[in-house]
């Protein structure tokens, strides 16, 4: 027994040193994730390779989904040190982490979002409820014609879904399934839409599967168009088809409000105020994850972590508010600094 003992300890010696020795080879921070969060952690990033010693990071965009299985992969010089998310990590992907032996991961909630459906600074302006969204996205919808069941969603215009809406053809131009913008979206938007209908929303409990089929499932008609990763590609479309609308995060609304414009929903304008207070519906938390294994082998990432939850960066007049990132209350803020700063593992 003792003998199976040492030689564990002696594995997992080894295991520290092959970590510590690979490591140092990178001599820069390597971060992955939500194309969301790009901005915020590529501005960051260049500020921090120019105010320090320290290299600058380097910052992929990959989508939330697409960083968390590259983050959740292993330990080690070949894998990310952190990973942006629009979205807050599943307990399947923490349980990846946990079986490629990422066992300590540090959360950092940053700051708000909002997602908009926006189209053409020339278009006529557009508002919606999530219920239209919801009706004219989804795979199957409920019968019109009344009861508890299901059709295939047959609306081809956005006056088929409500009359008070104009008859321009359906084109919604959105994120792939690997984003976290397309997983708010669904949570928020679509979710929110299709509680509309009383039957849909008691299968919440009754019956958790068929719900998430009910309300997640996008249609695969073309009526709705994944436009990858890429939010300048949506712009781009957008003002080649007035007719289209676009999904996104509010920061990239912000960062391009000359281009295009925000559509309503529910009656709500997204705004910087109204992200904060989130009485805007299609609100969200945005953060980035770290592995902790990593923290004080690759060079720099404790000093990043001190830049980016400083007031200077995500205070209420830092530097990424200026990005369009909605910032937490200074409360909030306090409370998230000092549990970074201890790396305080989920």
């Amino acid at each position: 027994m003792n003998k199976l003992i040492t030689t564990a300890a002696l594995f997992a010696t080894a295991m520290g040193v092959a970590m510590t020795s690979q490591a140092a080879a990178r001599d820069h921070i390597s971060i992955v994730g939500s194309s969301t969060v790009y901005p915020f952690s590529t501005t960051v990033a260049e500020r921090f390779g120019r105010s320090t010693n320290f290299k600058a990071p380097k910052v992929e965009s990959t989508g939330t989904g697409g960083g968390f299985k590259l983050f959740c992969s292993g330990v080690g010089v070949q894998f990310p040190d952190m990973t942006n998310a629009s979205r807050a990590i599943k307990d399947s992907e923490l349980a990846m982490c946990a079986e490629n032996n990422v066992k300590e991961v540090v959360e950092v909630l940053i700051g708000y979002d909002g997602i908009v459906i926006a189209n053409a600074k020339t278009a006529p302006a557009f508002s919606v409820t999530r219920k239209d969204l919801f009706l004219a996205l989804a795979k199957s919808v409920p019968n019109p014609k009344g009861g508890e069941s299901l059709i295939p969603n047959p609306y081809k215009t956005w006056k088929d879904v409500n009359p008070a809406l104009p008859a321009n053809k359906i084109e919604v131009l959105g994120p792939p399934p690997t984003s976290g913008t397309r997983d708010a979206f669904l949570e928020m938007a679509m979710e929110g839409g299709c509680q509309a209908f009383t039957w849909v929303k008691a299968l919440e409990k009754a019956d958790k599967d068929k719900y998430k089929g009910i309300c997640h499932d996008i249609r695969e008609d073309g009526s709705y168009i994944e436009a990858g990763e890429n939010d300048n590609l949506i712009v781009q479309k957008l003002n080649a088809n007035p007719n289209a609308l676009g999904i996104f995060g509010f920061s990239f609304l912000d960062q391009n409000s000359d281009k295009v414009k925000a559509a309503l929903v529910d009656g709500k304008e997204p705004t910087f105020e109204t992200i904060a207070d989130v009485s805007y519906p299609i609100s969200r938390p945005l953060y980035f994850y770290v592995k902790k294994a990593h923290v004080g082998v690759v060079p720099g990432i404790a000093e990043y972590l001190a830049e980016f939850t400083s007031e200077k960066a995500w205070g209420d007049d830092g530097y990424l508010t200026e990005k369009g990132m909605i910032p937490m209350s200074k409360d909030k803020r306090t409370k998230m600094a000092a549990a970074v700063k201890s790396l305080k593992a989920m």
